[in-house]
């Protein structure tokens, strides 16, 4: 079933903007080692490095003294973890899994492509964390190495009524993922207790209750993207708030390939007036990653719209400000593997100061670290780099059609 609507905005929250792991990992670890009951986390990579390090011992360290820790990585992003880190999880008493492991035949299998890509913790019902940033260290990339600059990515820690809907997210799935483990096994009497465990779970007490009286604090609403109930979410938030943008829309996305909605959207914008500004991936990570995209610059670029590349090192953030009001912080893309096949979670927030704080980080990156594409230049590139970004392009539109879905 389809979602028909967007979550409403709820008032009571406060939102602190973080970039990259260097301010979240602080924040991480002082709400974890606060925690008196219990600690999930969600993430796409749980690197072997530093980061993976870091976050080992203070997991370790919170289950050590009694709380419940629940840890879900993605089977692509995270295949295995080191045998000694497994074995200091499982020695301390934290509950983890891979999502999805690959097996042998790995991503040949469609239903493979539905990975975990959120990543959200929530700890004791009272405080959470969305964005875009893995378990991975700011400087090190796994397929490039030690990087001259950190990489550009964005999460958010959240207090307010929100908090209570990203724990019972992360409850259904870690049960979820619980009693698919053992229907697999064909232990259906086992998968059917797990799941009556998520309901008595969810039914159960937890966090701060509210207070009384109008809440005070900043307006914001969770919007999550599955393959069941929340399909379309993320994506028609944004073409909402691009469809009611007066002024000035800003959009920072690292694998940028919007469907024709999308891009319709933002042209149209920009031809009524609105400046519309994108911060791009400006380094090569793979080879559909690269040129994939760059066919859908040009009717971007013919109808007004800006397009900057970033390239110190490699942009990895997934946010959006729009009249410098409204905005958004998450793992969502806005490519096909995040709107029609990932699992995401954004938070959206309607808030002028914060909006205004994240945009001055974007601009700024736009104006000191990007370079801004030049149409004449683009429609001018060579003939070898037009003939790969093509047979990128209908590569990636090819993969859709087989797996039976359009964009």
């Amino acid at each position: 079933m389809r979602d028909r609507r967007l979550p409403s905005m709820q008032a009571g929250h406060h939102v602190h903007l973080l970039q990259g792991w260097e301010e979240l990992f602080p924040a991480l670890v002082e709400a974890i080692a606060r925690s008196a009951r219990e600690v999930r986390i969600e993430t796409y990579i749980f690197a072997a490095d530093s980061a993976g390090e870091q976050m080992v011992d203070v997991l370790a360290q919170a289950a050590r003294r009694g709380v419940a820790v629940h840890l879900v990585m993605d089977g692509v992003g995270t295949p295995t973890l080191p045998a000694d880190w497994a074995q200091r999880l499982d020695a301390a008493g934290v509950q983890w899994r891979i999502f999805q492991p690959l097996g042998r035949l790995g991503l040949l299998i469609p239903s493979r492509w539905r990975r975990l890509h959120r990543k959200l913790c929530v700890v004791d019902g009272r405080v959470a964390f969305c964005g875009g940033i893995n378990v991975l260290d700011d400087w090190y990339d796994p397929n490039h190495g030690v990087l001259t600059a950190p990489r550009l990515d964005f999460a958010v820690r959240v207090t307010g009524p929100l908090v209570r809907e990203v724990h019972e997210v992360m409850v259904q799935f870690w049960w979820r993922v619980q009693a698919g483990r053992k229907a697999r096994e064909a232990d259906w009497i086992t998968a059917w207790r797990m799941l009556e465990q998520e309901r008595q779970q969810l039914d159960a007490p937890h966090g701060t209750p509210p207070a009384a009286g109008r809440p005070a604090g900043m307006r914001a609403a969770l919007l999550l993207r599955d393959n069941l109930r929340h399909r379309t979410r993320i994506e028609k938030a944004y073409r909402k708030a691009i469809a009611e943008a007066r002024e000035e829309i800003v959009i920072a996305n690292a694998y940028f390939l919007p469907g024709r909605k999308l891009r319709r959207a933002l042209a149209l914008a920009a031809q009524r007036g609105v400046r519309v500004r994108l911060l791009l991936q400006g380094r090569y990570e793979y080879f559909m990653q690269f040129h994939a995209v760059r066919p859908v610059y040009a009717p971007l670029l013919r109808a007004g719209v800006e397009i900057h590349e970033y390239s110190p090192s490699f942009l990895h953030a997934k946010v959006a400000v729009i009249d410098g009001r409204w905005a958004t912080v998450g793992s969502s893309n806005l490519d096909p593997l995040s709107l029609l096949l990932a699992r995401e979670a954004n938070v959206v927030i309607e808030d002028a100061a914060f909006a205004q704080q994240l945009r001055a980080r974007l601009i700024r990156a736009m104006d000191h670290e990007g370079r801004r594409i030049d149409p004449q230049e683009y429609a001018h590139r060579p003939w070898q780099q037009r003939l790969l970004d093509r047979l990128a392009f209908g590569a990636l539109r090819l993969a859709l059609f087989l797996i039976g879905r359009r964009y």
